[in-house]
């Protein structure tokens, strides 16, 4: 009976304690979320567009043989391709906001033509040609994560030729230079995965006007030079692609 007795005590002891030591244990903290990671836009990207450019190429002639004249053969428009690359460098703050430099350089297929309207050059043919274009801009930009909207502006340089055709085809005048101007765009970038972006973009680019004189050996001695006052505005769209080269890292986050 005493043995009964000391062992009933015993349990009810160790049932009493047994909540007490369950308190005093240390209650295990829950696992932290999962956070989902932020797309990083800054640092060194290369990348390839490629796309579509319409042109609005203009040609007046004001003297012809060194005698002034005010005839303008008028404007054309015109379309064609392009393809090309470009390279640059982000900064991300804030971790929305965005700032970046690019160079950009487009082969391209822009032609058209016209007749001439002047009667010494009847049956004449003025043949335009642009055939590359490079970009130097800066940009600013804002993030919603993987997403980036962002404009642009800089200058432009264009690859122009013109060139004066007789009825058979041969050229009679011809004149090739870099023309330097301005553009202005506007573009969507979306990361789709890790150091890798997809875009389209918008840009549209103003030409200097040029006054030039040509000598025309082959339209002597009815004229021996034309001179012509050319301009140029382009509006090119092209879907890109770029590499990131520092994905993994992490944005500048501002601290207030």
């Amino acid at each position: 009976m005493k043995k009964i007795l000391l062992g009933t005590l015993g349990l009810v002891a160790l049932g009493m304690a047994t909540p007490a030591s369950a308190a005093d244990m240390a209650v295990k903290a829950p696992p932290p979320p999962i956070v989902a990671p932020i797309y990083n836009w800054g640092g060194f990207y290369i990348g390839a567009n490629g796309g579509g450019a319409w042109a609005r190429q203009c040609l007046n002639v004001t003297a012809l043989s060194g005698v002034g004249v005010a005839v303008p053969e008028g404007c054309r428009d015109s379309s064609g391709g392009v393809v090309g690359g470009q390279i640059g460098y982000r900064w991300q703050a804030a971790s929305s906001w965005v700032f970046g430099l690019e160079a950009q350089g487009d082969w391209a297929n822009i032609r058209s033509s016209r007749l001439s309207i002047l009667p010494a050059l009847a049956g004449d043919t003025w043949r335009s040609k642009v055939d590359g274009l490079g970009l130097f801009t800066g940009q600013i930009g804002y993030a919603w994560n993987a997403s980036l909207f962002y404009v642009k502006g800089g200058a432009a340089v264009a690859n122009q030729r013109w060139d004066l055709l007789n009825v058979a085809g041969v050229g009679l005048v011809s004149a090739e230079r870099e023309r330097w101007g301005g553009t202005v765009g506007v573009g969507w970038e979306y990361g789709f995965a890790p150091n890798w972006s997809v875009g389209i973009e918008w840009d549209h680019i103003w030409g200097q006007n040029d006054s030039r004189t040509f000598l025309t050996p082959g339209l002597a001695p009815r004229v021996t030079s034309i001179t012509a006052n050319t301009n140029s505005d382009i509006d090119m769209v092209t879907a890109r692609i770029n590499y990131h080269f520092n994905w993994g890292k992490s944005p500048v986050v501002g601290r207030y």
